[in-house]
């Protein structure tokens, strides 16, 4: 049997701990759901203090709960049918919800919750009241447990009509995208740096995605592929600015010029100003990454020092005591892992000297620093970015797909 549902109703999780921030969070929370949902012309979102109601006004469910599904904040959400404030119509929603999800023998209870304490009946007479007419109705189905019952029928009464649900969807949970500062993410193609973000994202933060690319070193198709793990990510925010910064410069330069035991740690000094450098223009907070404690040479202790030198900004590292198992499993579930080991190198792969230094001296690298014109690359590296907006479900691979067939 078909249901329409009326409206979704979210509830918020870990924000009830808030205390006096709770209804910044929640109006963020509203915010983001609001964008969330943008294309659905009709839909409303209406943040309370303990509750947001999503309505629908004829719009189908599924694919507004689709989009729910990944917003940070949201505990949980239900599906609900709106019926005036009557026992009848309340009995006959009720009768058309278990007729929609029970096909075997059941426990059940109704749980009712009376916002409306002017409504006639009190939340224990509706719950002895509906539970006894859905007994009568479904002697065969149904037997009540109010413990531990298999269906939990949700009635909620309010002044402008009375809300039956029976479906309890988990949400993504964390903390809404926006409550935890603004952080400047550094994308590369790999596995890590996506699953990093999403965990930054998770925990309320805003992140803008920088990525280095070095043509013609690298292709096209990584510029394409960064692009669009950004736009993997962009359900979680509803959108990220991604900004490419031209590196191929500094890392022909940094070749030529610096011993090869160093060309990574160089490299990376100077892509962690840049990205501080465009952190501090777009009035951000920290820069994070995706270095895992010794899973390659430049994620020892010693050489994170040696790179984390070039500034005083924060660098957090989400992932920083995965291993490599759990790192690809966030990646599988978040849906970021099948084109991160796509075989297109980006510009931290194609560079890798064969023997890196793993315990870089700090004044080893400033040495070396020193025969470079680090102002002027860092320059013309700021002068040629280039900023995108990605929105969730933004396609850049596919328009080269007849290219990628070739190299496979």
């Amino acid at each position: 049997m078909t249901v329409n549902y009326d409206e979704v109703m979210v509830r918020y999780g870990e924000l009830s701990t808030k205390g006096h921030n709770r209804k910044s969070f929640i109006d963020r929370l509203g915010s983001n759901v609001r964008h969330a949902v943008h294309n659905f012309a009709d839909v409303k979102v209406h943040p309370g203090p303990d509750r947001l109601h999503i309505t629908l006004n004829g719009t189908p469910s599924q694919p507004v709960m689709d989009r729910l599904s990944a917003v940070f904040g949201i505990q949980n959400f239900s599906p609900s049918i709106k019926v005036e404030r009557t026992f009848d119509a309340t009995k006959e929603a009720a009768i058309a919800l278990v007729k929609k999800v029970v096909n075997h023998p059941q426990t059940f209870k109704i749980q009712t919750r009376r916002a409306d304490h002017d409504f006639s009946m009190d939340s224990m007479q509706m719950n002895r009241d509906l539970g006894g007419a859905l007994l009568d109705e479904f002697p065969d189905l149904l037997t009540v447990d109010v413990h531990h019952p298999d269906l939990e029928i949700r009635v909620e009464i309010r002044k402008n009509g009375i809300f039956l649900s029976c479906e309890t969807i988990k949400g993504a949970g964390g903390l809404p995208v926006g409550t935890a500062g603004k952080g400047m993410m550094m994308l590369s193609g790999g596995i890590d740096s996506p699953v990093a973000a999403y965990l930054a994202m998770k925990r309320g933060v805003d992140l803008e995605m920088v990525h280095f690319y070095s043509p013609p070193y690298t292709s096209e198709q990584a510029l394409a592929k960064a692009k669009e793990l950004t736009a993997k990510l962009a359900k979680y925010s509803g959108r990220i600015k991604f900004i490419q910064v031209p590196f191929t410069e500094i890392q022909e330069t940094v070749k030529e010029k610096v011993p090869e035991g160093y060309l990574m740690t160089v490299q990376r000094r100077f892509m962690l100003r840049l990205a501080v450098e465009l952190a501090h223009r777009r009035r951000r907070l920290a820069v994070f990454n995706g270095e895992s404690l010794g899973q390659v040479a430049s994620q020892t202790m010693e050489s994170m020092r040696a790179i984390e030198e070039v500034t005083n900004l924060p660098v957090l590292r989400p992932v920083l005591s995965y291993d490599k198992t759990e790192i690809i499993k966030i990646a599988e579930d978040i849906d970021t892992y099948d084109l991160s080991i796509l075989p297109y190198e980006d510009c931290c792969t194609v560079f890798t000297p064969p023997r890196p230094k793993t315990k870089p001296r700090v004044d080893k690298a400033r040495q070396y620093e020193q025969a470079l014109d680090v102002d002027g690359l860092m320059q013309r590296a700021l002068d040629g970015i280039q900023i995108t907006t990605i929105h969730p479900g933004d396609e850049f691979l596919n328009a080269n797909e007849d290219v990628f067939a070739e190299l496979l």
